[in-house]
């Protein structure tokens, strides 16, 4: 109401107390006519603002008599620090405290994109699932679910637990996983629900784009899920390494499913402290559903709220809690999958789900494992050394924890590819760490893919590099890093063409992750295909404005292209100065402005000779000083150059690639000429 006075009606048990700040009254006027026009009683008036104690004393008797209290949250009410809304979400928030914590009475609902976390409402609003009734639009399903929840008996899990609210099932006729409904009731909920989600599929499914252009959506099947990332909601907010944990086990485990679209980490994370709408997201990922949650540790008790939603109607297809003990935490996992998989109607042939291999029964070992995930994700030399701390650790108190030493490979092969250690100690350390990975638990994929890499970026050893990806895809056909990997081997071999269905297969599973995109558009550049290969690269700018040799590539790309003006243009751009000098003087170069072009390679060489040899050879291959040229080559051969494998594909070495020695360095790479 929050401004607006109520209806003078009869105060049924049943009743519904609509709260909402007086510019949200269009909103709210829809929700009401909605909930109406299902026979649900609505204290609700759009008259004008009366004010007085009498008036005051009705508003609180209904709130302490209405069976449901909904506030309606948007930014206006964020905007506003006073308004009598707050009173009346204060005076609610007062009555659950006389309530049983399994008793549903407040439903918050959000009318626009305003974030749960840190919004200006009550602590209780904020440990319940909020529902997004976008601009007061109310689907049948919202309506089915409030008139269930006001029909007897109605106790539900809301007041302190941040979920859908829940029936209480009687005692002794159902497990904590179901829920009951008195029949009538459920009977017509599920019918609206069906008349609603079949007329949504039959209507036709729209997005408009950024031009304003309504255009057909990408077709979503319905066995289709993302997992967002969980809230932190411990009291220090300092357990978000843990939730983030909790999301990503869950991830691995949906994976497994045949047939069910789960998009990766990196995709669902990427949506992390962005206000973006759930309908975007799933659009973004290509989902039907949504799996959200938050977790709450203390001591050694862990509270985890999970609730799955389907994204276009807002409606939740199931929602529990569990309070347990933290040492529960990966059955508490497994119980949140196998639920989503039922809601899902989705039969599993083996039985419920299982975890894969390579985890820990370790629970300190498996929180330093979480730290350790959380630090390396920075993907700074700091941050990866801490990562590598904390998976140490890890390892000292269990061994046999597989997974984490495939997380110590990455980090190190990571410390490695930025400089911090010497490619024969770093990728050499990997390695091993990656082979005790598989001997402890011979179906890790990841450990597989890694090898590869170690494989194609340091022995240079092809034949091996593709059976490693070969075993990793074998085991997980549409693992991203598996796929990166042997697209990859792909690139280095000629096979153009197979690379860059690799990449793009990799990022149907994981559509927003930056490194797939930059794969995708190197793959594109060196098959030739420079045209596809510039729209990747700017549409990765787009995507992570500072993710590391975008621009590199780009100009690259622009200059095989003719375009040294772009190129010049682009890295320009460039803040990072290893990367911004060697590309400045090769377009430069291109543009005839050869004092500059030769200051600047001369600066690069002085600084980085000791680690890019093969950058080198390629500025002077472009200047068509072929002798310079091979003997950078072979200096680059001698440091192991973790680039060169990429050279049967680069464009800016064919000015020396008539040159005999051309083809000569290839054999000797083992590269087809």
């Amino acid at each position: 109401m929050g401004g607006d006075s109520p209806n003078q009606v009869a105060k049924p048990a049943g009743a519904v107390f609509l709260s909402y700040a007086s510019q949200d009254s269009e909103a709210a006027t829809q929700i009401c006519e909605a909930l109406r026009s299902a026979g649900i009683e609505v204290w609700f008036d759009k008259s004008e603002l009366r004010g007085g104690d009498r008036w005051d004393h009705q508003i609180r008797e209904q709130i302490n008599t209405c069976r449901l209290f909904i506030p309606v949250i948007s930014a206006n009410t964020e905007s506003r620090d006073e308004g009598y809304f707050r009173r009346e979400w204060g005076l609610a928030v007062d009555r659950t405290r006389n309530m049983a914590a399994k008793k549903a009475f407040l439903l918050p609902v959000v009318i626009d994109g305003t974030p749960e976390t840190g919004s200006s409402v009550p602590e209780q609003f904020q440990q319940i699932q909020w529902t997004r009734l976008l601009s007061g639009q109310t689907p049948p399903a919202f309506t089915a679910r409030v008139a269930a929840l006001l029909s007897p008996p109605a106790t539900a899990a809301v007041s302190g637990s941040k979920l859908e609210p829940e029936i209480v099932p009687p005692r002794g006729r159902a497990s904590s996983h179901t829920v009951w409904r008195p029949i009538g009731v459920l009977a017509i909920a599920l019918l609206i629900i069906a008349v609603w989600l079949a007329w949504q599929r039959l209507s036709p499914s729209q997005h408009v784009d950024r031009a304003g252009t309504a255009k057909p959506q990408t077709p979503i099947t319905e066995k289709s899920i993302a997992v967002l990332p969980f809230v932190d909601m411990s009291e220090k907010h300092d357990q978000e390494y843990f939730a983030d944990g909790m999301a990503e086990e869950i991830i691995d485990l949906l994976a497994k499913v045949p047939d069910l679209h789960v998009p990766a980490r990196t995709s669902s994370f990427y949506f992390k402290d962005k206000a973006t709408k759930v309908p975007d997201i799933a659009r973004e990922l290509s989902v039907a559903n949504v799996l959200e949650g938050s977790v709450r540790a203390s001591g050694n008790r862990l509270r985890v709220t999970a609730q799955l939603v389907r994204a276009d109607t807002g409606f939740h297809v199931w929602s529990q809690t569990y309070d347990r003990e933290l040492s529960e935490i990966f059955k508490v996992q497994d119980d949140i999958a196998n639920a989503v998989v039922q809601a899902l109607q989705i039969t599993l042939m083996g039985g419920p789900l299982t975890r894969a291999q390579g985890g820990t029964e370790n629970l300190e070992a498996y929180q330093l494992y979480l730290r350790g995930l959380s630090a390396s994700r920075n993907n700074t030399n700091d941050s990866l050394l801490r990562a590598q701390d904390y998976f140490n650790q890890a390892i000292k108190l269990d061994p046999a924890f597989g997974l984490a030493w495939v997380e110590l490979s990455r980090a190190t092969g990571l410390l490695t590819d930025n400089g911090a250690l010497t490619q024969k100690e770093g990728y050499e350390r990997a390695r091993e760490q990656s082979l005790r990975a598989l001997q402890l638990s011979p179906k890790l994929a990841e450990a597989h893919a890694l090898l590869s890499y170690f494989h194609r970026a340091y022995d240079y050893d092809w034949p091996a590099a593709a059976a490693e990806a070969a075993s990793a895809l074998a085991l997980d056909p549409t693992n991203p890093t598996a796929l990166m990997a042997s697209g990859g081997v792909a690139s280095t071999l000629g096979h153009g063409e197979e690379a860059i269905r690799q990449q793009k297969v990799a990022l149907v599973r994981d559509p927003l992750f930056p490194l797939l995109h930059w794969y995708l558009g190197y793959a594109q550049y060196s098959a030739n295909r420079l045209h596809d290969a510039e729209v990747t690269f700017r549409k990765l700018l787009v995507l992570a404005p500072e993710f590391a040799w975008t621009r590199v590539y780009l100009a690259k790309t622009l200059l095989a292209e003719g375009k040294a003006d772009a190129a010049l243009s682009v890295m320009m751009q460039e803040n990072d100065d290893h990367e911004r000098w060697l590309m400045l003087s090769m377009a430069h170069h291109a543009m005839g402005r050869d004092l500059e072009a030769r200051q600047e390679l001369k600066a690069y060489v002085e600084k980085y000779s000791a680690t890019d040899a093969y950058w080198v050879a390629m500025a002077y291959a472009q200047r068509g000083e072929n002798d310079r040229a091979f003997q950078w080559l072979d200096r680059a051969y001698q440091q192991r150059d973790s680039s060169l494998p990429e050279i049967t594909g680069e464009h800016l070495f064919k000015p020396i690639d008539t040159d005999p020695r051309f083809k000569v360095f290839l054999r000797k790479m083992r590269l087809p000429d």
